[in-house]
């Protein structure tokens, strides 16, 4: 039996977290939203749980520019900030990470998405069969007949594995390596790529249907017409661009062992140390049952079960987690203006 090896794209799977939960964000009792981190950790969680991977590792971008920005300047400048409530997710999501004991690939100067394809191209003489876990589409151009997208399906209904058959049928093309030349010519407006302006997605797939290749698209304009035949002789330049800068770069120099990035032993006292301090209590009660006594409504004590020999002690927050029957309150009621005014002086 093959092993299996999950590569995760670590930034674009917690932009998606983030966002799945915009209409009703998942908040701490603080205020914190811990939508990225839980998103996160319920992907991970399935696909530890219903995937039973062998290998697993989490591949993340750099802050410094790439190959890609030296070629063309406004590569990515369209892209909003760097939203605060993903930067604060970070910190904890490199926690959950660390905890679940997986291996995080980086390359200074490069993309997650070259990294997983470095790693997809390294392991193609191993028996094991490769899983890219993204929804990024740009990743379609590296399955073959041993590496395949498992992408979570949209409106949350779990995952879609795509193997050759699936992505040949979807981008309508004889090779997987054509669906570089499809995106090429449509571009990418998340990515700021050009590609040839009024060919969108579906006269791109026809245009590669017909001549094959951006390049051999530019040899053949003869048989073009109009406005198209304008624009693709305009922009044939642009076009040969956008198809550098969609293109994975599988030679990244990310050191990396697979027998380093094998499923290892949980840290579960971090973890249900982490999932306390978030007020995760479905994920700790799914991930430890009866043995996660933390988290908001469950009167914490400061005791964490490491699982090992006796209970480990341990405070969060500087002290103990206390809920409303712990704590003696009155209520009173501010009726009135002459009361409210009272009650903000006070405050």
């Amino acid at each position: 039996m093959s092993d299996k090896l999950f590569l995760l794209d670590g930034m674009a799977l917690v932009y998606r977290s983030h966002f799945a939960f915009m209409r009703n964000p998942i908040m701490t009792s603080a205020g914190m939203n811990t939508s990225a981190v839980y998103g996160f950790a319920n992907t991970l969680l399935n696909i530890l749980e219903s995937e039973q991977p062998s290998h697993i590792a989490v591949a993340f971008d750099t802050k410094e520019p790439t190959e890609r920005h030296a070629k063309f300047e406004e590569y990515k400048a369209t892209r909003e900030a760097l939203p605060e409530d993903i930067e604060e997710a970070l910190p904890y999501i490199d926690r959950l990470i660390k905890g679940f004991n997986i291996t995080v690939l980086v390359a200074p100067g490069y993309e997650a998405d070259d990294i997983v394809g470095t790693v997809v191209r390294s392991v193609k003489d191993d028996d094991v069969q490769t899983y890219m876990v993204t929804p990024d589409k740009d990743f379609a151009q590296l399955v073959n007949d041993r590496t395949f997208l498992y992408r979570p399906a949209r409106k949350g209904g779990g995952f879609e594995t795509l193997g050759m058959t699936e992505v040949l049928e979807a981008w309508e093309v004889e090779r997987v390596d054509q669906v570089i030349d499809v995106l090429a010519l449509m571009g990418d407006s998340a990515d700021n790529i050009p590609g040839i302006p009024g060919v969108g997605e579906k006269t791109a797939k026809k245009l590669i249907a017909k001549f094959g290749s951006v390049e051999k698209l530019l040899e053949s304009t003869g048989e073009l017409k109009g406005k198209q035949k304008e624009n693709v002789v305009t922009y044939a330049d642009q076009g040969l661009l956008s198809k550098e800068l969609v293109s994975i770069n599988c030679e990244v120099p990310v050191p990396f062992s697979l027998k380093d990035l094998r499923v290892g032993e949980r840290d579960d006292a971090s973890l249900k140390k982490l999932f306390a301090e978030l007020e995760f209590n479905s994920l700790g009660d799914r991930l430890f049952g009866e043995a996660f006594k933390a988290g908001r409504g469950k009167g914490f004590s400061g005791v964490v079960d490491d699982g090992a020999a006796g209970e480990e002690q341990g405070e969060l927050f500087g002290g103990t987690l206390k809920t409303l029957a712990d704590v003696e309150h009155v209520y009173e009621l501010v009726e009135g203006d002459l009361a409210i005014g009272g009650l903000v002086e006070k405050l």
